[in-house]
């Protein structure tokens, strides 16, 4: 079964016995409830994921006596629980990127005076790893921890840039999701977009994945191909030119000496 949120193709462990068995399903429930927040009924779950119900409800009490997943006051509804956040902290707060970009992330928030974003590609989404809000009172707010289809954002295209084209076309459907009307639907005019943001060095998404809001991302060259990105968003009311090559200038800045704090990595 494929991930509940799009992960990367061919990363489920092999379940050749019954240990291992269990142990996907755990991840690939706890994955369910990571993408579908909210709460959810034992048959919504069932019918999400496809396990048989007498095998799924004894995980699901499985997890939420060990506090992984919890349960409202009826006892039949299932959402992701407090240890989850708990390990999601734990990754974040251990990861060295992270550690070394908060400096370069203050510095490119003050110098842009806008919403900055550092995040990781995991498959064809990417994830928020970091995040410095807007100076402003009309900013756009994205939480750390949530995941965004690469395609529709400036962070994800930085990141396919550093792939080739077979690659990229290895990784995404010929049709991409649409998120607003906008959005790059389908691959090979992505592909020709990915072209163009490896000759100029950094990716645009003009209201692609949220009207009225446009970002800026360049990718951090400490591995190839990259991994992390650094974005900044700007809502287009507020997008004259002027600031827009203040924004690319800081960016590129910021991409540079992100590139000396990680060189050990």
């Amino acid at each position: 079964m494929p991930s509940a949120h799009g992960g990367a193709p061919g990363r489920k462990p092999e379940a050749g016995g019954a240990q291992v068995k269990s142990a996907v399903r755990t991840v690939e429930l706890l994955e369910f409830f990571a993408g579908q927040p909210g709460m959810h009924t034992l048959a919504a779950v069932q019918e999400a994921v496809g396990y048989p119900k007498s095998s799924l409800y004894m995980l699901l009490r499985t997890l939420v006596e060990l506090g992984w997943i919890e349960t409202d006051a009826t006892g039949t509804r299932y959402g992701i629980g407090v240890r989850a956040l708990l390990v999601g902290t734990s990754y974040i707060d251990g990861d060295e990127v992270v550690a070394a970009a908060r400096p370069t992330l203050d510095r490119l928030s003050d110098d842009t005076t806008e919403t900055i974003h550092l995040a990781r590609l995991d498959g064809t989404n990417v994830v928020y790893l970091a995040t410095r809000q807007s100076q402003h009172y009309l900013r756009p707010f994205t939480r750390v921890g949530r995941r965004l289809p690469a395609h529709s954002t400036s962070l994800g295209k930085a990141l396919l840039a550093t792939y080739d084209d077979d690659q990229v076309r290895a990784m995404l459907p010929e049709t991409l999701a649409p998120l607003t009307e906008h959005t790059i639907t389908d691959r090979d005019k992505l592909i020709g977009e990915l072209h163009q943001i490896r000759e100029q060095g950094y990716a645009v998404d003009r209201e692609e994945n949220t009207l009225g809001l446009s970002c800026f991302g360049v990718a951090i060259p400490y591995r190839t191909p990259a991994r992390d990105a650094i974005s900044c968003s700007v809502p287009v009311a507020r997008l004259t030119p002027a600031h827009e090559q203040t924004i690319k200038d800081a960016l590129f800045d910021a991409r540079d000496r992100l590139a000396l704090a990680t060189r050990h990595l």
